[in-house]
């Protein structure tokens, strides 16, 4: 059996073509055409589970049991439902933040980006009237989805194997089953669609051309990936199964009951990381 983390396409005999010449990107951001050597159906998007070339079975336990009435999207979100209501408060956000060790201003700016955007779009489900405590409702959650994402997740929030294998195709270019966050970033440059103010604004030249030079403003996207990268990072680099397990939420409550029992999480950046950072960049200029 194949390596999972090796090159996604070695000299596949396809008969069809998988690149074409005049849009350099489809050359750059190979897919992973061996997937379904690993898990069967691998474009038919699970309901319930989340599931890699790894670990094709998905995650067995959660901090909430048997979630299989629960769509993947939904499951990624219950961390902050405590009460289990199918609402998620400003405040279930701030104290969820807080108890995946996130600072008080952090937490707060993740209340406002959370529950300002995604309160509406999910309360379409139940009233056109916006909610005046900008709720976010659980069961709706998957119109809250928003454009220039990876795909991982489709329009009813179910977990699709194929998009998730192609993030690490396409942008882990070591192949080494991690990303860095420069390869996360490139991800979101490579993700953006046109005329997406919220996902990231209209870029001003081609689709295919990514020189670096295209003028956006990163949204969700950056905010998402960004918080994923100073959450369960180790050695600069997110591995495939802390992103598959933050897409179920299982990572969330990993993190939470290591922090209960008085045991530090060995991932994530944090400030101590950051002065650390610092004084390696002003040895290496002092050089």
């Amino acid at each position: 059996m194949p390596d999972p983390h090796s090159n996604p396409n070695p000299n596949l005999a396809l008969p069809f073509a998988h690149t074409a010449p005049n849009c350099p990107a489809t050359a750059e951001r190979q897919q992973a055409a061996l997937a379904d050597a690993f898990i069967a159906k691998p474009a038919i998007a699970r309901a319930n589970l989340a599931v890699s070339a790894d670990v094709p079975e998905g995650s067995a336990v959660s901090g909430r049991g048997a979630l299989g009435h629960f769509t993947v999207l939904q499951q990624h979100v219950l961390f902050w439902d405590r009460d289990g209501d199918g609402q998620i408060y400003p405040w279930d956000t701030y104290v969820g933040f807080r108890d995946l060790g996130f600072s008080v201003l952090f937490s707060l700016l993740a209340v406002v980006i959370i529950n300002l955007n995604f309160s509406y779009p999910t309360r379409l489900a139940v009233s056109w009237w916006p909610d005046p405590w900008f709720r976010v409702y659980v069961g709706s959650i998957h119109k809250a989805k928003h454009g220039s994402d990876s795909g991982t997740y489709d329009k009813e929030g179910r977990f699709v194997p194929q998009m998730f294998e192609d993030v690490f195709a396409k942008w882990d270019v070591h192949g080494s089953g991690s990303l860095s966050a420069g390869e996360l970033w490139h991800m979101i440059k490579g993700n953006r669609l046109a005329a997406d103010p919220f996902g990231v604004c209209p870029p001003t030249d081609a689709c295919c051309a990514d020189d670096g030079t295209k003028r956006a403003q990163w949204g969700a996207a950056i905010f998402e990936f960004g918080t994923t990268w100073l959450l369960v990072q180790k050695d600069g680099r997110v591995s495939k199964e802390d992103l598959r397990q933050t897409y179920d939420g299982t990572i969330f409550w990993r993190i939470k009951e290591a922090r209960e029992k008085g045991k530090r999480w060995n991932k994530g950046f944090g400030f101590r990381d950051l002065v650390q950072l610092g004084q390696r960049e002003f040895k290496a200029r002092v050089a």
